[in-house]
């Protein structure tokens, strides 16, 4: 029999070319008073957010720009942006950009309703109060915190990733418009995508797993085998970029249910120690963590192997499960992606610290096969 479960999904999902026009209608249908727009300087400059406040303009929607995010963002960009939020009495949110600014902006709708510093939210379903109604534009085919219920703000005091898994957080309306991925550069296509890809990965092999995510999670990795390369390679390719939105919006959805792994909890040490970019780190960390797994459940690395293209019809389940980690470390490889921690500036004397802290990190619950401070510290070196 099929198990019982409780699946967190944005209300509204609006997905494909052209759909942003959809959204703006959305929001000037609930007659919101303003609109704090989350976002960063960079989309800002390169006329991303235009794209969006022009159709606002012609809608007559008011609203106020916050574009101070930083890529981790900081509890100084969640309180900051808060003020700005109640300064100009907002009563909804809108966030364009990838991981960063969608998780700050879950931030401040969260502080919004329930009020405090945003370090008290750390951990699973603390808040009390729903967020602040949210309308989350994602532009990077990777992070899909447009979908989920997490999000993480970095400690600058601790140097630590805080993760936040909160039901209260989720957004109203998520957007995965493509033409607002077209032209990105190809190293920040190349991390989001390996970001997705590592969210589908361990969401299948997750401990939290179940039918509904592994159909979910083994589709968007055959999306991403697909089209990441092609993503990469030529930035105008909408057909690899819809591709790419796709597989990273239901990638999410899956993780959101299901839970991650080490992989995310050793990566986000990267990210509070060395500011290194979520989607990098994880794309680095991702072989060693799975070889690290591979005895938990051989045959549905066996799975992955065949999601990535892999003919594994004259292989045992054994050589099936090492085609897979040859693939990913193949797809990465393709993609551009660092070779190692080393060149993110990872120091070894480090390591015990970044171990503890993984250890501590909420993702860890999900990994397969449980991790020690030892198999944590030997997962860095070989990463190195």
């Amino acid at each position: 029999m099929l198990e019982k479960r409780r699946i967190y999904l944005p209300p509204l999902s609006l997905v494909g070319p052209g759909v942003i026009a959809d959204l703006v209608e959305e929001i000037k249908a609930l007659e919101c008073n303003k609109v704090l727009i989350v976002t960063d300087k960079i989309l800002n400059e390169l006329g991303v957010v235009k794209n969006v406040t022009d159709l606002m303009d012609d809608q007559a929607v008011n609203y106020v720009t916050f574009d101070d995010v930083q890529p981790n963002p900081t509890c100084a960009n969640v309180h900051n942006g808060l003020a700005i939020f109640e300064q100009n009495k907002c009563d909804y949110i809108l966030t364009i950009g990838g991981g960063s600014p969608q998780d700050c902006g879950k931030a401040i709708g969260i502080l919004a309703t329930n009020g405090g510093d945003i370090k008290d939210y750390e951990g699973i379903h603390v808040s009390k109060k729903k967020s602040t109604p949210i309308a989350a534009i994602n532009t990077t085919a990777g992070t899909a915190s447009e979908v989920t219920i997490n999000y993480v703000i970095t400690d600058e005091e601790r140097k630590v990733k805080m993760v936040m898994v909160d039901k209260n957080c989720l957004v109203s309306i998520a957007v995965n418009d493509p033409e607002l991925m077209l032209n990105k550069p190809a190293p920040l296509t190349a991390a989001t995508g390996m970001d997705a890809l590592t969210h589908a990965v361990e969401a299948y092999v997750t401990a939290g797993a179940f039918h509904w995510s592994d159909h979910m999670a083994l589709y968007a990795i055959q999306l991403i085998s697909e089209s990441l390369r092609d993503a990469v390679n030529d930035g105008s390719n909408l057909e690899a970029r819809s591709k790419m939105a796709w597989a990273q919006f239901i990638a999410g959805q899956a993780f959101s249910n299901c839970g991650l792994g080490f992989v995310h909890s050793a990566a986000h040490q990267l990210g509070g120690l060395y500011n290194t970019p979520h989607g990098v780190a994880n794309a680095v960390l991702l072989p060693h963590v799975e070889r690290f797994n591979l005895s938990a459940c051989p045959e549905k690395f066996a799975k992955i192997a065949e999601a990535m293209g892999v003919d594994t019809s004259a292989m045992t389940i054994d050589e099936a499960a090492e085609a897979a980690l040859d693939a990913i470390s193949q797809l990465s490889k393709d993609v551009g992606i660092p070779s190692g921690i080393k060149e993110l500036g990872a120091k070894p004397e480090d390591f015990e610290l970044m171990a503890k802290n993984a250890l501590a990190d909420v993702c860890t619950g999900g990994n397969p096969k449980e991790v020690s401070f030892e198999d944590a510290v030997a997962i860095y070196k070989s990463a190195m």
